[in-house]
């Protein structure tokens, strides 16, 4: 078997930043996956499982209630590796393309007061593991760290 595209990768030298994992087309519809690298793999611990679950909560409704991108938007989902996100939509698009909209879906998971949305019983099916602390704590860093100093090397991935 060949290995599929995210498992080519180096991931020893991989840091967090926003990266174009793939493009799939279908028909006369392209569909780019973004690699969202919140921590270092192999260097920095990864994301418990609970403010992964918050963040994907709260970045799937940013993005589904979001004026531009809603229609646009495929999915958004962590990683199995907790090191971060993939973040599917539609267009043939490059990472430049969604710096402030990931610099705004941060700056809103950081700042995020209330009910997280869909953590109900009725609404998903491990509703108590959820974290909105930590997840404001990881948005902060990956803004601060990542996005707002955001550069080539971290946009496009290394050799």
């Amino acid at each position: 078997m060949e290995k599929i595209a995210s498992f080519t990768v180096n991931h020893l030298v991989l840091e967090p930043g926003i990266y174009v994992s793939r493009k799939d087309r279908f028909k006369d519809t392209v569909i780019t996956t973004f690699d969202l690298r919140m921590t270092a793999p192999n260097k920095e611990p990864v994301m418990n499982t609970a403010e992964v679950h918050t963040i994907e909560h709260l970045g799937a409704t940013y993005l589904r209630n979001h004026a531009e991108w809603k229609d646009r938007t495929v999915y958004f989902g962590p990683m199995g590796c907790r090191t971060g996100f993939y973040l599917l939509l539609e267009g043939d698009l490059v990472s430049e393309d969604i710096v402030e909209l990931m610099k705004d879906m941060f700056a809103f998971i950081r700042d995020f007061e209330g009910d997280i949305p869909g953590a109900a019983a009725s609404d998903c099916g491990n509703y108590l593991d959820q974290n909105l602390p930590m997840a404001k704590w990881l948005a902060d860093r990956y803004l601060k760290n990542t996005l707002e100093c955001i550069d080539e090397k971290h946009l496009n991935y290394q050799e």
